[in-house]
């Protein structure tokens, strides 16, 4: 039966793949959002102690005499260069006693319209002051442009000027974000493919693992998980094919458990309809020689036939039936203990032939009687391996039922049958058949094919019952035939001792 599959509302593949473009979109949004709001600043922070560690080297320099030196050439060249700082050095008499720029008129022009604040196009912001330096902040509002401007004493009594455009800094910024978006745009499609290939890699295995356990709810363990043990799904996987084998043990032995219990219920419940039917088989076995025994015992009490022969004959009556009750009881006895295993069998050899004869030799007057002819067809030993005494009681029930069921001037026929290791005694009657309904029946404990009949010669139902139980002590079988002319009943015995 196909079962439809479970629809995956959120795939594995797609979560994977969303949470990574999630991380690589928020990290380029935050790097754009720290570029825009907080690099001008830091721009401006780094330029103003770049500026600062220039003044503190050229301030030392100065201290020293060595501003003009050619030693201090490549020192104060590195300065300029590295922070992009234009520099003028002026002596109290207004001479130039060094500079980073050609154009010295307009540099120095600058530095007086910072001294003397003469310019009316530029907006000035204090960011640091001492009593060396002054650090400000200027906006030139007709140019749009912006300046870091350092002015102050030198340790020698000259004046410096220090200064930086910061206009290059919003440029930077928005190269900076431009080229961001650039590469956050290619990241976002590679990290799409990336984890959309690694996702699959890693959903694979899960997907492979959710199929297994939905046949495992099926109850179908054949398929396995194969993986190679190098992470946590792999030991995962391990463990689920271990889990469906001991499911699969498990349930195994559950089933076996349910089968023997199923097996222990049903033969209590024949136990339970057997004894209810024993107990009405002997309850209806035992009714009828003790209703004539009551009937002739009262009978004598009363006194109803004075006569010697009449009450003769009554002692007889109550006497058979009281034998037929106590055969009866023996026989339920015999086979209670057979069917129970309380009865040992003692496994010997013996010869066959001779129990046969002699069962033979104790039937003879009921043969005479009804003039039945027997025949014997051997005279030869048979040895064979059994337990004499049962097999003795199966040939006296075989031969009794065949001369009951014989007519007068019929024929029973005792016949061997050899096989490889066993031989099969076959005892056979002329007569009616066995209806076919009643050929497996007539084994069970007082069942009775004619009723009538079987009441005749005092027959309980019980003699197939023993022979069924003992040869099944043995572990042989037994059967019967019909035939044509009659009925033939057989059992078989071991001829070899293993």
């Amino acid at each position: 039966m196909n079962e439809k599959k479970t629809q995956v509302k959120h795939s594995l593949t797609l979560q994977y793949t969303g949470t990574i473009l999630g991380l690589v979109v928020g990290t380029v949004l935050l790097c754009w959002f720290l570029n825009t709001t907080f690099l001008k600043y830091y721009y401006t922070y780094n330029k103003q102690n770049v500026m600062l560690d220039g003044f503190s080297v050229i301030d030392q320099e100065s201290g020293e005499n060595t501003l003009e030196s050619s030693e201090f050439d490549v020192r104060f060249e590195k300065i300029c260069a590295n922070g992009n700082i234009s520099i003028i050095i002026i002596s109290a008499d207004g001479s130039i006693v060094r500079t980073s720029v050609n154009d010295t008129k307009s540099l120095k022009r600058q530095f007086m319209d910072v001294l003397f604040g003469d310019s009316e196009d530029t907006s000035i912001e204090l960011l640091k002051k001492t009593d060396n330096y002054v650090l400000e902040r200027q906006v030139d509002t007709r140019l749009n442009s912006e300046y870091l401007v350092l002015w102050g004493t030198l340790s020698d009594g000259n004046l410096i000027l220090m200064r930086t455009a910061l206009e290059s800094i919003r440029e930077s910024v928005w190269i900076s974000n431009r080229f961001l978006a650039y590469v956050g745009i290619l990241a976002m499609i590679l990290s799409a493919i990336i984890s959309i290939f690694a996702s699959r890699k890693i959903a694979e295995p899960i997907l492979e693992l959710t199929e297994i356990s939905r046949r495992m709810t099926n109850l179908d363990f054949n398929i396995k998980y194969h993986g190679k043990g190098e992470n946590e799904i792999d030991q995962l996987g391990e463990h689920i094919n271990q889990l469906s084998q001991t499911l699969e043990s498990t349930i195994s032995e559950l089933k076996s458990a349910n089968n023997e219990l199923q097996i222990d219920i049903k033969k209590k419940t024949q136990i339970d309809e057997m004894r209810k039917e024993f107990l009405s088989n002997v309850s209806h076995e035992l009714k009828t020689p003790l209703a004539l025994i009551q009937g002739y015992a009262e009978g004598l009490s009363e006194c109803v036939n004075e006569d010697a022969s009449s009450r003769e004959f009554y002692c007889e009556v109550i006497m058979d039936e009281a034998d037929k009750m106590n055969q009866m009881v023996k026989k339920l006895l015999t086979l209670n203990q057979l069917e129970f295993g309380n009865d040992m069998v003692v496994m010997e050899r013996f010869d066959l032939t001779e129990l046969i004869l002699g069962v033979i030799q104790s039937s003879s007057i009921l043969l005479e009687q009804k003039r039945i002819h027997l025949t014997f067809h051997t005279d030869q030993p048979m040895y064979v391996w059994a337990d004499e005494f049962k097999v003795e009681e199966v040939m006296t029930n075989y031969l009794s039922n065949a001369i009951h069921h014989t007519e007068e001037l019929g024929r029973i026929d005792i016949k061997y049958t050899q096989m490889e290791d066993y031989v099969r005694i076959s005892v056979f009657n002329t007569g009616r058949q066995i209806p076919k309904e009643d050929l497996e029946r007539i084994w069970i404990k007082f069942y009775k094919v004619d009723k009538a009949r079987t009441r005749e010669y005092g027959g309980s139902g019980i003699g197939l019952s023993i022979v069924k139980a003992i040869m099944d002590s043995f572990h042989r079988s037994c059967g019967v035939i019909n035939h044509t002319d009659g009925v033939e009943f057989w059992f078989e015995l071991d001829t070899k001792s293993n």
